[in-house]
Formats: structure tokens, sequence, C-alpha cells
């Protein structure tokens, strides 16, 4: 009789991903925010070339990792070899943090020269 043995998957790396990207994005997200908040208050473009920099970039780093981990680990799930559901994770996730972080420039550049009429923010409104 033969048998066959899958590997197991990794719950453990599953749920690590995914905690880390929120973690990650939750950071992200109050950076943003903080800094959205200043350059309206202070309309300086030194703010968002600040914001350009490691501040930013840690925390999106941070999301891209994870969900590497969460994607790579969740094709495991179906039975793939970790090498494979890494060689799909990766570059599934490369192609869409770098589509995203173009994104956010083209809008933080857009910022930078319309204001902040084009987020949809009255500056009146903002806090101080």
């Amino acid at each position: 009789m033969i048998t066959y043995s899958f590997p197991q998957a990794p719950y453990f790396l599953l749920v690590a991903g995914l905690l880390a990207s929120l973690a990650s994005g939750v950071a992200f997200g109050t950076v943003l925010k903080g800094g959205v908040e200043l350059y309206i208050r202070d309309r300086t473009p030194e703010v968002l070339m600040t914001m350009r920099g490691a501040a930013l970039l840690v925390p999106y780093w941070g999301i891209c990792i994870g969900v590497c981990v969460f994607l790579a680990s969740s094709v495991q799930l179906f039975a793939f070899s970790p090498r494979l559901a890494y060689a799909i994770a990766l570059p599934l996730t490369i192609l869409s943090g770098v589509l995203v972080w173009r994104q956010l420039i083209q809008i933080m550049e857009e910022l930078e020269k319309r204001g902040p009429q084009v987020l949809g923010i009255d500056p009146s409104q903002a806090k101080s």
C-alpha cells in the first residue's frame, strides 16, 4: 500500500502575514493622514517630500511583505510547494505594490500642484 503525505499548510505564516499587513496598514494610514493634514495646514512642499521618504515607505514595505507571505501561504493551502507558492506570490506582490506606489506618488504630485481640492478636502474645514 502506497501512502501519500502532503506537506502541512503554513497556517501560522498565513495568520502572521495577515496581521503584519494589517498592522503596517494602520501605521501607513496614520502617517499618510497626518502628513496630508500637516500639508493642508502648512502648505509647504517639504511635507510632501518627507512623506515620500522612509516614514511612509517602511510601513508600505511592511504591507507588501505581509501580503506576499499571506498570498504564498494561501497558495500552499492548495498543496503547492513553498517554492512555487512564492514564485506566484512574489511577482504579484511586486507588480501590485509598484502600481499602487506610483498612483500614490501621482496623487501627491497633484496635491502639490492643485491643492487639497484634488482630494475633495476643503482647507477651511481642515483640523487645526
